[in-house]
């Protein structure tokens, strides 16, 4: 890590540039400070005030919500609703519950259905940071997983006995390649 960037930075830079965020919180002082803390940060952000506006707005998103914190109390259709819908629409999106009435019985319940993370509040931003920070982490460690994943297909295809190197595949594509145009010049003249 770059010890003299900010925290956080350089990962929500990326993140802002990977997915939108959805905050969905009934007090507006909550959402709206929310709301700004992604703003801030370069996110495309969405606000609901209530249970069934998050649905909603979860249904027409077309999976582009990567991260949607969420009270976990609200009107309409109570966090995990939204946790549901949310997972339903993107199951590679990150979930974090927010909640004034924290018990480890939901804490447990949210982690079991999903969600990526569970706060209290009050909570510091810097709690989200952190959250975030972490989010980019564990994109980039998958990220790298599916590269080494793929260069190990390659390597094991490359290496099989009996079948065709990737040279004789490409040479074989050069030669067919070369009959199509030597076809298609024929044509012309």
């Amino acid at each position: 890590m770059d010890p003299t960037r900010r925290h956080g930075q350089m990962n929500t830079d990326t993140l802002a540039n990977t997915f939108e965020v959805l905050v969905v919180d009934d007090e507006p002082s909550a959402r709206e400070l929310l709301l700004e803390f992604f703003r801030g940060r370069g996110f495309v952000v969405a606000g609901a005030k209530d249970g069934r506006g998050a649905l909603t707005a979860l249904q027409r998103s077309n999976g582009s919500f990567g991260l949607v914190v969420t009270d976990l109390s609200l009107p309409g259709a109570d966090g995990f609703a939204v946790l549901h819908a949310a997972r339903q629409a993107n199951p590679a999106s990150y979930v974090v519950i927010v909640t004034g009435y924290a018990s480890l019985d939901s804490a447990i319940r949210a982690v079991r259905a999903g969600a990526y993370d569970y706060l209290t509040k009050p909570f510091s931003l810097s709690q989200l940071e952190v959250i975030l920070d972490r989010i980019h982490d564990r994109m980039a460690l998958e990220a790298s997983n599916r590269r080494l994943e793929l260069v190990g297909e390659v390597a094991d295809y490359l290496q099989r006995p009996g079948g065709e190197t990737l040279e004789h595949r490409l040479t074989a594509i050069e030669r067919t390649l070369a009959r199509i145009e030597r076809s298609l010049a024929n044509r012309r003249h």
